[in-house]
């Protein structure tokens, strides 16, 4: 059944740039309402002004790590909007740093926006979901969730944290109408390195080389808004490269690995 998106009402965290940008203006050029959700309002702002038929659209600032704010971010987001069709849980930070050069603090850091911020507010919206009938919750995992590399430890382990607590919300839920996708990107061109936390905690500040060559914000929210309106679950949206490392990675993780230890990851 084609997906009716000018009756949807799609909350994205994350919005004010990189992958939520992008997936707010192609949404919303499909014709849903969208409530935007990150933490710089002016941002946001930018970012609703992009969107076709701006008016329709909801600002939501927030700090997705603190609980209250997200609480209160929730009933502003049903206040405003009136109901929540899908949750995109995209706001997340990536990490760039060595296993034994990062401290418990910034793993437990990482963990808490990753895994614990997305599970919190999911836990919130889907009350009202299942009283409406159904609904869709989105998670925005990362082949880094899939495959463990070099550098990304804590992010590796946060990602696929969250896509096998999808996994789980969905053999319980679906019978109730609930959809659970589970969206796994490769490199995307948008500020996921220069953001990435070190082993201190501090921001990597610069862009990876493989960042810079990866797919285009627009081309992966395209790729997505795709996928989503058939049905699909289990979505990976990357480069030749990434997607095979996935294929390999099923057929023979051994093989993988030896790659892996081969390459130059950073």
């Amino acid at each position: 059944m084609k997906t009716k998106f000018k009756d949807l009402t799609i909350w994205i965290t994350g919005a004010s740039s990189g992958l939520g940008e992008a997936l707010a203006i192609a949404f919303a050029k499909k014709g849903a309402t969208i409530i935007l959700s990150g933490r710089n309002e002016d941002k946001l702002e930018a970012v609703k002004e992009q969107c076709k038929k701006s008016k329709n659209h909801h600002i939501v600032p927030f700090d997705i790590s603190d609980s209250e704010q997200t609480q209160a971010a929730y009933k502003s987001a049903i206040n405003k909007a009136g109901k929540i069709d899908w949750l995109i849980n995209n706001a997340g930070v990536s990490q760039r740093s060595l296993i034994m050069e990062t401290s418990e603090d910034v793993e437990r850091q990482i963990m808490e926006l990753d895994y614990f911020a997305q599970t919190r507010l999911t836990r919130l919206v889907l009350p009202a979901m299942l009283e409406q009938g159904g609904g869709k919750i989105v998670m925005i995992s990362s082949i880094a969730g899939l495959i463990g590399t070099q550098y990304r430890g804590a992010y590796s382990a946060a990602k696929a944290a969250i896509h096998l607590w999808a996994n789980s919300l969905r053999a319980e839920l679906y019978d109730q109408g609930i959809e659970v996708a589970t969206i796994f990107p490769g490199f995307i061109q948008t500020n996921v390195s220069i953001n990435a936390l070190t082993g201190d905690g501090s921001a990597l500040g610069t862009m990876d080389e493989a960042t810079s060559k990866g797919l285009t914000a627009s081309e992966f929210a395209k790729q997505v808004v795709k996928a989503l309106s058939k049905g699909e679950e289990y979505i990976i949206v990357g480069g030749r490269q990434e997607r095979m490392a996935t294929r390999v990675n099923r057929l023979s993780p051994p093989k993988l690995y030896k790659l892996i230890r081969q390459s130059q990851v950073r």
